[in-house]
């Protein structure tokens, strides 16, 4: 079952948008942008490669708050993480990161 929003529309503020150069270079060489996996995570589909405990670990992060992490995989098979941090003490998230796994 899947936590996606049909609406498309956005389930959490991503924060302010970072990407690690790898991530870039992977989603380069597979004529991706980073804008191609933030609008799937931000809309609730936590990507293929996310195991049941963590789509679980997701959903209930859109209600307390915490730690959101998607896994993708670009068009040449290159694995990319979407993290988005936990609320601060203020209620929004500071940020958003694309990532490889390696770059954790």
């Amino acid at each position: 079952m899947s936590s996606a929003s049909p609406s498309g529309k956005p389930k959490f503020d991503l924060g302010q948008l970072l990407s690690t150069p790898g991530a870039l270079e992977a989603m380069a060489e597979s004529n991706q942008t980073p804008a191609d996996f933030l609008s799937r995570h931000v809309r609730g589909d936590w990507g293929e490669d996310l195991c049941q405990e963590d789509r679980k670990l997701n959903d209930q992060a859109l209600v307390d708050g915490s730690r959101i992490l998607s896994a993708y995989r670009t068009r040449k098979e290159v694995k990319i993480w979407i993290i988005t941090e936990a609320k601060a003490d203020d209620g929004h998230r500071a940020c958003t990161t694309c990532l490889l796994p390696s770059e954790y």
